[in-house]
């Protein structure tokens, strides 16, 4: 668990299969005469049975961006906590395979006209049924919310009842055929499609939901391993959740509940796993780095992770446009940027440079196969040249600010990123802080941030597809820089449809081609679980998503 895995090895290695039909089984997808990759779907890895301890888990964590309703979830936060209080349709191990949840099968001729089978008598923690209209509707109420930062999901994949979108109720593709049974029609084929379906916006949603959504946000009722204890959720303090026992699926949680715990810095949530008052961290301080494993021991956990880390420069910031000016700025503050270096001395060598914009634990990862990668080399030279072209056209005034969370352990990198830019170009270049990461998101969300800003994403299904279509794609939710090219968002949708990996990926790649060209983020490194636990628990493992895996996690009482 705590050995690093090589660089470029795939977590998930692909579940390559052939049968008779396209079958997404426990097997993994399977598709007549052609081969893709699966999911890596395996056995059931769940424990069953009731909780094996009793003890409460302390988990280090940040108040959510919003409230905790699926569609409109689209951080670790609030990610986190719902992963754990409801049960998708399929579910990801720790290796980044695939099981089935919720589901009993998901199946498709075509890759594009799905049924989808539940298993019987699932309750919510309220005790109401778990049925196929639980999905249908939670679905077809998302998709006709244009307001939800994960609306695009449905608008981009599930076909239209009628061929257009009209915001409707009933504007997706999806019947139910029984109580167990529902059908979905894709708008092009996917044969990843059952891959998706464990991330948080394809959760159910009990018919309260719609009674009063704002107030299901703050006490969400789910269909999970876990369901809100009667403390609840007190807003910048902690959230907490007990076993719930209504779930049947395979992950039965084997502790006596979950306290997540606010922090408002990285450093205070390290010092009390010191002292054992807090039982897990997702993220050891960049000030532990180079002390951590000395200190915790057996206990400290380093591995790769499908996380990739950039910032973001939005195109109505001056200076940064989608023009020839533009594209000059961000190619010059990309070769300005020493990633070796900061990785090396702020990161103690615990992340890599990144070489293109998904990740080396991701199947199909390939920098050398990406024209345009090397934009992500550092070349001071090219740097320079690149920014007085950009001059040339409009003179820089002012000074580059990189803006933060100041919560999330971000300053000692962005710091040094900032200073290598500064001492490359010539030019003012500083750290911008907010409080915290709701402060920051508000202002990104809201496209009045008037600076360069961090991103990240960890990825919510094991497939490059994720995280190109959800930063990339036109109108995508998590698109922070509104970026637009046609020519990406058609060759998104051929590899969408693929149904080999080869194909899949030579599409993908030459998407990224235009990433590359166009910056509108700029890669800097790959991230990787540096964590740990207290001497208080057992059975603790890190996802192959960073995610510790919380409701396996034992802890005497």
């Amino acid at each position: 668990m705590r050995a690093t895995r090589p660089h470029g090895v795939p977590l998930c290695t692909g579940g390559i299969v052939r049968i008779s039909r396209i079958a997404a089984a426990a097997g993994g997808i399977a598709i007549a005469s052609a081969l893709i990759l699966s999911g890596c779907a395996s056995d059931n890895g769940g424990t069953g049975g009731g909780s094996s301890s009793t003890g409460i888990v302390n988990v280090a964590w940040g108040e959510p961006e919003n409230p905790l309703i699926p569609a409109n979830t689209n951080e670790v936060n609030g990610g986190q906590v719902l992963n754990n209080m409801f049960a998708g349709l399929v579910y990801y191990k720790a290796d980044g395979s695939w099981d089935y949840d919720a589901a009993e099968s998901i199946e498709s001729d075509d890759y594009i006209n799905w049924t989808i089978k539940l298993k019987a008598d699932q309750k919510f923690s309220d005790g109401t049924p778990v049925t196929a209209e639980s999905f249908v509707k939670a679905w077809q109420w998302a998709a006709s919310n244009p307001d939800l930062l994960n609306q695009w999901w449905f608008i981009d994949a599930i076909a239209f009842d009628g061929g257009t979108y009209d915001g409707g109720e009933d504007t997706l593709s999806l019947e139910v055929v029984d109580d167990t049974t529902f059908t979905a029609k894709l708008a092009a084929p996917r044969a990843d499609f059952p891959v998706a379906l464990g991330y948080t916006v394809f959760f159910p949603l009990p018919d309260s939901f719609y009674d009063d959504p704002d107030a299901f946000g703050n006490a969400p009722i789910g269909n999970g391993p876990y369901k809100l204890s009667e403390d609840g959720w007190v807003h910048g303090e902690s959230l907490n959740l007990v076993p719930n026992e209504t779930y049947t699926g395979p992950r039965k949680a084997q502790n006596g509940g979950l306290n997540f715990v606010v922090y408002a810095t990285q450093d205070a949530a390290y010092a009390d796993l010191l002292s054992d008052n807090v039982d897990i961290i997702d993220t050891v301080p960049t000030s532990a780095l180079a002390t951590f494993k000395d200190e915790l021991g057996d206990r400290a956990v380093e591995q790769a992770s499908a996380v990739f880390q950039s910032f973001t420069m939005n195109y109505n910031l001056a200076h940064f446009g989608d023009d020839e000016e533009g594209k000059l700025r961000r190619a010059a503050i990309s070769h300005a940027i020493d990633r070796a270096e900061i990785t090396e001395v702020i990161f103690q060598g615990t992340r890599t440079p990144a070489e293109e914009f998904t990740s080396p634990v991701i199947a199909g990862f390939d920098p050398d196969g990406i024209e345009g990668s090397d934009v992500l080399e550092y070349d001071p030279d090219t740097a320079v040249e690149l920014w007085n072209q950009a001059n040339a056209i409009s003179p820089w005034e002012g000074t580059f600010q990189l803006a933060y969370n100041a919560d999330g352990g971000h300053q000692e990198w962005v710091d040094a990123t900032v200073n290598s830019i500064k001492n490359t170009l010539g030019i003012d270049a500083v750290g911008l802080p907010y409080p915290d990461f709701k402060g920051l998101r508000t202002e990104v969300n809201d496209r009045t941030i008037k600076a360069a800003f961090r991103t990240g994403w960890q990825f919510d299904f094991p497939s490059q597809a994720n995280i190109l279509g959800a930063l990339y794609v036109t109108g995508s939710g998590s698109n922070d820089a509104d970026y637009s090219n046609p020519e990406f968002d058609d060759l998104f949708r051929q590899g969408l449809a693929s149904p080999t990996l080869e194909e899949q990926n030579k599409l993908f790649n030459e998407a990224q081609g235009l990433l590359f060209q166009d910056l509108p983020a700029i890669p800097l490194w790959y991230g990787a679980v540096t964590a740990g636990y207290s001497t208080l628990v057992e059975d603790v493992e890190y996802g192959w998503d960073s995610w510790p895996i919380l409701y396996q996690v034992t802890k005497a009482e």
